[in-house]
């Protein structure tokens, strides 16, 4: 039976699947969701399960809140039924969309849809999800380095990312009285199918973000899962309030 256990939103694909490997070889079972991928979260559960670890996969669409009471039942009785358990001890908000675009070129439906999946979504699903995170347990918000510097097309997406790493330090302030830690990890160009995949197949986007990154790559999506593992490991357990860069450098 697993020790801990961790909700991971989006673990189907690219850095929640990386994410969800690397916790659970440490051990961690994991809770992941998917919203249309099921085969693929799946596959990630069958993975981790022929290494010997515990997997369950639930259906959610972090951008529609009021599916999020009939979510948390079902979280309730997974834990029950795949773990024993009644608490998570960590909750990992990385699902998203990349719907980037210039400014002037932002729809209201693009900014609405970027706020519910981005802001919204993780803000609201860690109030529905409090009452079963252990004392003790971790929040995890994956952000962007793009709060930090400007890319071209993803004001309104970074501005999302934005808010939420505001609300990670007032929740770590909050939630201290428990004992629950909340931190931020902010990714930099990583080749993974986001945003139609552009930083893992257009050559040039590649070669751009490599040139401005001092360790002369972009990153894999293991370079991200190996760190939250750590991140979430009892050797960062003093870590509260923060946004952590996960770059490589770029744009420094």
């Amino acid at each position: 039976m697993s020790s801990s256990i961790a909700l991971i939103t989006g673990a189907g694909r690219g850095l929640g699947r990386s994410m969800a490997l690397h916790l659970a070889a440490a051990g961690v079972g994991i809770i992941g969701t998917y919203r249309s991928h099921r085969d693929d979260a799946l596959a990630v559960a069958r993975e981790i399960e022929a290494a010997g670890g515990t997997a369950a996969m639930l259906k959610l669409d972090i951008g529609d809140s009021t599916a999020f009471a009939e979510f948390k039942d079902n979280v309730t009785d997974t834990l029950e039924d795949t773990f024993g358990r009644t608490e998570l001890d960590a909750v990992i908000h990385n699902a998203g969309e990349g719907i980037l675009a210039p400014y002037e070129e932002t729809t209201e439906d693009d900014l609405d849809a970027l706020y519910r999946t981005h802001f919204k979504g993780p803000f609201l699903l860690s109030q529905a999800l409090l009452p079963m995170i252990a004392r003790g347990g971790r929040i995890l918000n994956v952000s962007t380095a793009a709060t930090r510097f400007v890319l071209d097309n993803h004001c309104a997406y970074s501005a999302m990312k934005s808010a939420l790493e505001v609300t990670t330090r007032y929740m770590a302030k909050e939630l201290g009285e428990r004992r629950i830690t909340v931190n931020a990890i902010a990714p930099g160009a990583v080749e993974t199918d986001f945003a139609g995949g552009a930083v893992r197949d257009d050559p040039d986007l590649n070669a751009h973000f490599r040139s401005i990154t001092p360790l002369g790559r972009t990153a894999k999506p293991d370079d991200i899962g190996a760190a939250v593992a750590s991140l979430l490991s009892s050797d960062f357990g003093w870590l509260n309030g923060e946004r952590i860069e996960l770059t490589g450098g770029q744009s420094l």
